[in-house]
């Protein structure tokens, strides 16, 4: 690696020697990096290893605590994004930074905005936002449509278009995929190569193992906020770099073999909301995973925020076990008193308290078990939240650290702990391991094999075909907001789940409308 005090070296784009911080702990120690233009270097380790925290410190961010970076050979000391946009230096980043009340050509150019004569020239703006928009596939869509409209895929497809705008000498592109369907994949990809030919690098930061292996020419591997390994991709296997990440060889097979399906603990019948999932009926046995897959915009997360109570359905009623009168779901308040629990897809918006402790986030969907007589017992919240940390392997310097502070799957592991504090039998998962590295996804499949082995029913959505194929009992295929077929084990296989995913558009694209943008099953 090149020393402190020689920086230059006409081969490298952007040099890091010896970077280093700290909060309350250290989070990167002595990371030593060159990145030459017209790279793709893979950036992986478990969550909570260093990864965000490294690209928030190459991007402006976050300041380094030790160590010097250097751009062409100069200093680059950047003080915020927009310095280090100005200088091409671009980020991605998992949590999104669109503002969902503006449009999608707002998003893009806000900084930008084009005027004439002191108004927003509304007819030049629509017309670049559709150049940029085809970039990343979005040309279907309405560039006035408000952001908060849409899916988190095509969220972060808007994301990475506004981060193609302009001079990008380096690309950082942060679980980019996490939130993607194939298609839209198949486009970043393509879009990466072109960038990769002129001359741009690209510090692409996944867990998806596989994904590095096809784009990448070099990965970096950190454990523990330590680089490990920093080589050619083709020198390792998958097992290699896994054993690298997490100090150990990590499986994530998960035994269905002795699983006991008992009777239905949920029954959905008719349930629906125009415009969004048609009447669907199904049940949810006790002991069971019941998977549900479809493109995005096909109605599952829609579905779950029906049972869930977060919208207000048009038809249709849901029963809890044996009773034979519905259950009254019209808030999430009223699901939780059902013994409903979900665990939404956007763990920042919907499922966090960001600014309170992990204790806190842990006990809040049950406040009355760590109370005495209205007063809340920050002893006995502490000591659960300390089970659950443990138990799930949470990395964090102690229990009453914010939520906010901790990495993305981390967070997603301290809203999984609130649900099971909470002890409901029917727990809903959107997207469960969306953002999570290897190891904690082992252990994700693990609790869930243990929730299910004491009775519980589980209903995941995930756009992981392997994974709802590796974790289910059943699976049901959503597509144009209809359940159209739901396959048992022993009877489904991956094409026939994808025919299934796709039948509901085929009459659409018969008829002559444009293909839906869809999410991988």
């Amino acid at each position: 690696m090149l020393p402190t005090d020689s920086p230059s070296q006409s081969a490298s784009l952007l040099t890091l020697s010896g970077i280093g911080k700290r909060y309350a702990a250290p989070v990167l120690d002595g990371i030593d990096l060159q990145l030459r233009a017209g790279q793709v270097l893979a950036l992986t380790g478990e969550n909570g290893a260093g990864k965000s925290t490294l690209s928030k410190i190459v991007c402006g961010l976050v300041d380094a605590s030790a160590g010097q970076m250097y751009l062409d050979g100069q200093p680059y000391a950047p003080a915020s994004r927009t310095e280090a946009e100005a200088l091409g230096i671009r980020m991605v980043m998992q949590e999104l930074n669109l503002i969902p009340t503006l449009t999608i050509a707002e998003n893009l150019f806000l900084e930008k905005l084009p005027q004439r004569f002191g108004w927003i020239n509304r007819k030049q703006l629509a017309a670049a936002a559709k150049v940029q928009m085809e970039v990343v596939g979005l040309g279907e869509l309405d560039p006035w449509t408000p952001v908060g409209e849409l899916g988190l895929g095509h969220q972060q497809m808007v994301e990475i278009a506004r981060n193609l705008i302009g001079s990008c000498r380096c690309l950082v592109l942060d679980e980019p995929t996490a939130m993607l369907t194939n298609r839209e994949v198949e486009l970043l990809f393509s879009r990466i190569e072109k960038l990769r030919a002129e001359g741009v690098a690209i510090i692409y930061i996944s867990h998806r193992l596989e994904e590095l292996k096809r784009i990448a020419d070099r990965i970096v591997v950190l454990r523990d906020g330590r680089l490990v390994c920093d080589e050619d991709i083709t020198r390792h296997s998958t097992e290699q770099l896994v054993q690298m990440m997490a100090g150990e060889l990590t499986k994530v097979d998960l035994d269905t073999g002795h699983r006991r399906i008992g009777a239905p603990l949920l029954k959905v019948r008719g349930l629906g909301r125009s415009g969004a999932v048609q009447p669907a009926s199904f049940d949810l046995h006790g002991g069971e995973i019941l998977g549900v897959a479809g493109l995005i915009g096909s109605g599952r997360t829609e579905l779950l925020r029906l049972i869930f109570g977060a919208d207000r359905a048009d038809s249709g009623e849901v029963f809890i076990g044996d009773a034979t009168h519905a259950a009254d779901l019209r808030s999430p308040k009223h699901a939780v008193r059902a013994g409903i629990a979900m665990v939404t897809e956007d763990r920042k918006g919907q499922g966090l308290l960001l600014p309170q402790s992990i204790s806190i986030n842990t006990s809040l969907a049950d406040l009355g078990r760590v109370s005495r007589a209205g007063v809340l017992d920050h002893a006995a919240e502490d000591s659960a939240a300390r089970d659950f940390v443990g138990k799930l392997r949470i990395r964090s310097n102690h229990v009453g650290q914010a939520a906010g502070e901790l990495s993305g799957g981390n967070q997603q592991k301290v809203v999984i702990a609130r649900w099971l504090y909470r002890d409901c039998p029917v727990m809903l998962f959107d997207e469960p391991t969306r953002g999570i590295d290897i190891g904690a996804k082992a252990d994700i499949y693990k609790l869930f094999a243990e929730l299910s082995g004491q009775g519980k029913g589980l209903l995941v959505v995930s756009s992981d075909l392997r994974e709802l194929m590796q974790i289910c009992d059943r699976i049901a295929v959503m597509s144009a907001g209809r359940i159209v077929e739901t396959f048992a084990r022993a009877d489904w296989s991956q094409e026939r789940i994808l025919a299934a995913a796709f039948s509901g558009y085929v009459s659409r694209q018969e008829a002559g409308a444009a293909e839906p943008a869809g999410n991988t099953v």
